[in-house]
């Protein structure tokens, strides 16, 4: 299954985002396939938090993944929700 896992950051907490950033790249490199895209969020040119399409056989699964994510025990995420993601359009065409 796909999920859809949208994070959003406490306020005034980005110098945890440069601070851990390299930990948090590493630790998606380790993930291969499992991380089928992830990025920032932006609100304007303000970073809002970030987004990432994972394969996971269930939710519980998706979110341990985010628990081992470095960025997790810092602070900085604020929320985080974990959606099925059910693909219903792509490359202008339906699937």
């Amino acid at each position: 299954m796909l999920f859809c896992v949208l994070f959003q950051d406490n306020p005034g907490k980005d110098y945890l985002r440069q601070d851990h950033m390299a930990d948090h790249l590493a630790y998606l490199d380790t993930l291969g396939s499992t991380i089928v895209g992830a990025g920032p969020l932006f609100e304007g040119t303000s970073g809002h938090g970030g987004m990432w399409l994972v394969q996971a056989d269930s939710a519980p699964e998706a979110q341990k993944l985010v628990e081992r994510d470095p960025f997790w025990p810092t602070g900085l995420r604020k929320s985080v929700s974990i959606l099925e993601w059910r693909q219903v359009f792509r490359d202008g065409q339906r699937t």
